[in-house]
């Protein structure tokens, strides 16, 4: 590659071929800027085509005001970013494409197909079109000693010189489809501020199950039931028994107090309502009823519908005392406290919290200590719960740092 002042044109090199980075590589490209964008796969956005797996959910339909709430402690950031392109502009920019989108009864909004192939398939021809050059099986090592861009790939090494860098390398999840968060170490030895990466969208481990439970209900769904922590407000969903504790969507929506909670004290505790659509003094009449010589196991079936995973569990966490004492039951099938006492390992979470941290970025996500050198994605220091918020924030950034990265190269030339 040839040094840049024999270029006609600045380069500007983007690391990491997931929606943020390619995302910065168009806004880059609109703007006249030459892009090459190098990632480590065999072909890029595969995290992206495995997340559309059963369902493409782009964005979310939710009115912003509460969608921004979402980002939980780095809304004022993310606000920032999404003021700029919003879950509206999004389904636009798909639109453009040429695919169509649709809400779907949770509010969560998927390609008219529910695929993320054909998406992706669209947006790299339109960039290709654009002059974006895509270099797959190309990882990045971090700096030389004159400043140049180390690339690994299969026939050696490359020394890139660009004009401006935007790292879009994703955080540390899914390790297999390019997210292993190799980045930190390079980022942290030019003094860049990170906040360790840790599990987001994730399991959670409770100290043990019987044997009983795993063998018969590990991977049962636990559907119409809601979940709380301690001083905080239900919500409706479901989740899964694993063998090692619980998992699932309705869990993810708690991963980040679970996980700051176990961080803290070692354990947290999630209090599960079997029924949540029936007040405790009507589940304890129910119970009350006389039952005869029928099992306590049919007690429940027939009075309350209550069986399969959902009494196991019941059972499991429930002292035996307490089956005697309807107010006492009805109560704990209100607010069964499963105690949690780890998180499932990185490389599981469907995401990952931590990152760099925006303190070390200005507005235009450029690191301080790094001038031209910009960030985006997944490796910036926020998280967001499943339902198209993780998706739209990454797109946003991308675009952020993409424009920005074009501005700076305007004032430095």
């Amino acid at each position: 590659m040839n040094d840049s002042t024999a270029r006609s044109r600045p380069l500007v090199a983007v690391i990491g071929g997931g929606p943020a980075g390619l995302m910065a590589a168009e806004a880059l490209a609109q703007r006249g800027v030459a892009v090459e964008v190098f990632d480590a796969m065999p072909s890029v956005g595969r995290k992206f085509l495995l997340a559309g797996v059963g369902g493409m959910n782009i964005t979310h339909s939710e009115a912003y005001p509460a969608f921004v709430t979402r980002y939980a402690e780095r809304q004022g950031e993310i606000d920032a970013l999404l003021r700029g392109f919003d879950a509206q502009a999004l389904r636009q920019w798909i639109h453009g494409l040429g695919i169509e989108t649709f809400v779907g009864t949770s509010g969560r909004v998927f390609p008219r197909d529910m695929k993320a192939a054909p998406l992706l398939r669209a947006w790299l021809k339109r960039l290709r079109e654009a002059g974006v050059v895509i270099h797959t099986r190309h990882r990045w090592l971090g700096w030389s000693a004159d400043g140049a861009l180390r690339i690994a790939y299969p026939q050696g090494e490359l020394q890139v010189r660009a004009d401006a860098v935007v790292l879009a390398l994703g955080g540390g999840s899914w390790a297999r489809l390019g997210s292993d968060g190799a980045w930190v170490a390079l980022l942290a030895d030019r003094g860049v501020d990170i906040s360790p990466l840790q599990a987001s969208n994730c399991g959670f481990e409770v100290a043990s199950w019987s044997d009983l439970l795993k063998s018969k209900f590990a991977g049962a769904p636990l559907k119409n039931i809601a979940l709380a922590m301690p001083s905080a407000a239900p919500r409706k969903g479901e989740f899964i028994l694993t063998a090692q504790g619980v998992e699932g969507s309705l869990v993810y929506a708690w991963s980040a107090p679970l996980r700051e909670a176990i961080n803290r004290d070692g354990q947290a505790t999630l209090l599960l309502d079997l029924l949540p659509d029936r007040p405790v003094d009507k589940i304890a009449q129910a119970l009350a009823k006389p039952r005869g010589s029928r099992s306590m196991a049919k007690h429940l079936h027939g009075q309350l519908g209550l069986d399969g995973v959902k009494a196991a569990l019941l059972r499991e966490l429930t002292d035996p005392a307490t089956f005697a004492e309807p107010q006492r039951l009805a109560a704990a099938i209100k607010a069964l406290p499963i105690t949690l006492v780890g998180v499932r390992p990185l490389d599981e979470a469907i995401s990952s919290a931590g990152g760099v941290r925006f303190e070390a970025l200005d507005e235009g996500l450029m690191l301080a200590g790094l001038p031209g050198v910009f960030c985006a994605g997944e490796m910036l220091d926020w998280e967001a719960p499943t339902g198209g918020y993780l998706l739209t924030a990454c797109f946003a950034s991308g675009l952020r740092a993409g424009h920005a990265a074009a501005d700076w190269l305007m004032r430095s030339t």
